[in-house]
């Protein structure tokens, strides 16, 4: 499915590879403090903020996006409906889009939460409602449809993230399950980690606590690092599944020694040096929408940006991010 529609032209119309980078404190350089330049989709708009905090690029988008990537071309893959992803220019041309509909017999409603653009040029989409994981073609055709296994189906529950690893299997979300399993080609489970309430009540809300799991993804070591989603924490488990490292709720404090609240942990970015960028969706002013921790868990850069973004900040992804950032 192609387009040349445009969403809409607001602030700049900018390459993106023709704006300054402010990139993250490179090894060696003690004194600089880490800064970074990132998109994300909140109040409404896709925007790119500036390290600095000035909005370069900003497209409209009113749907709460849960996934997004800027591709080597420098065309952002986002999510403006529910069941809609395009890919977008610089210049905020649809340059090609797809459109999911219910697969017979299924007649129900269908959304997209996770999608990611492959090396080979197609792209995974992650259906909800149709139940399956499919790799699309530039021209829109189904290369390859791999089912997904979920005990009690829910169109808008069944997936959160999901993400085709180097292996070629899928790491998919089950939100409603509290599960993140892993898929072959043919749609066998060949790996399952099921989240657990860590000692706490389950609780509802925005602010609760629960084994709603938003994303996943494998790390060059073998192991999985899940943001939890209302599991409010950060776990890296290995394919044992045996948790090795974790960020909790009330863990981290701010190099001003003020507390961290984590609430729906979203994005997750592992970047080469071993620090995690993670998104803390839902928490309120008084936490960052989005920090850098290392693996000694000290964080050094943190997003309060209460103009440009809001409550609901799912899709932060650092446009300054080294080669080999897995995310």
């Amino acid at each position: 499915m192609k387009s040349q529609n445009s969403l809409c032209g607001v602030l700049l119309c900018i390459p993106f590879s023709s704006l300054a980078s402010c990139a993250s404190q490179q090894p060696g350089a003690a004194t600089a403090p880490v800064t970074h330049r990132l998109i994300g989709q909140d109040r409404g708009q896709v925007s790119i903020r500036a390290a600095d905090g000035t909005v370069e690029w900003q497209v409209p988008c009113a749907h709460n996006s849960h996934d997004m990537s800027v591709l080597a071309n420098d065309n952002v893959l986002m999510h403006p409906a529910p069941d809609r992803i395009v890919e977008m220019t610089p210049a905020k041309q649809v340059v090609w889009e797809w459109k999911s509909v219910p697969v017979p017999p299924y007649a129900g409603r269908v959304e997209i939460h996770g999608f990611q653009r492959l090396p080979d040029g197609s792209t995974m989409i992650a259906e909800t409602g149709n139940l399956r994981i499919i790799e699309v073609s530039p021209s829109g055709a189904v290369l390859r449809s791999v089912p997904m296994q979920v005990e009690h189906p829910d169109s808008h529950r069944d997936t959160r993230r999901v993400r085709k690893t180097p292996s070629g299997t899928y790491l998919a979300c089950h939100e409603g399950l509290g599960l993140v399993r892993e898929y072959d080609a043919s749609g066998k489970v060949v790996w399952e980690y099921a989240l657990d309430l860590n000692g706490q009540p389950a609780t509802g809300g925005h602010d609760g606590h629960g084994t709603c799991v938003f994303n996943a993804v494998r790390l060059a070591n073998g192991n999985t690092l899940i943001g939890g989603g209302n599991n409010n924490r950060v776990i890296e488990v290995t394919p044992a599944k045996q948790v090795v490292w974790s960020i909790e709720r009330d863990e981290l404090r701010r190099a001003d020694g003020r507390p961290i609240h984590l609430c729906w942990v979203t994005s997750i970015q592992a970047l080469p040096n071993g620090n995690v960028v993670v998104g803390n969706t839902h928490a309120g002013e008084g936490n960052p929408q989005m920090f850098e921790v290392t693996r000694a868990k000290q964080v050094v850069w943190t997003l309060d940006d209460w103009k440009t973004f809001g409550n609901d900040l799912c899709t932060g992804w650092l446009l300054d991010a080294p080669a080999g950032t897995v995310r």
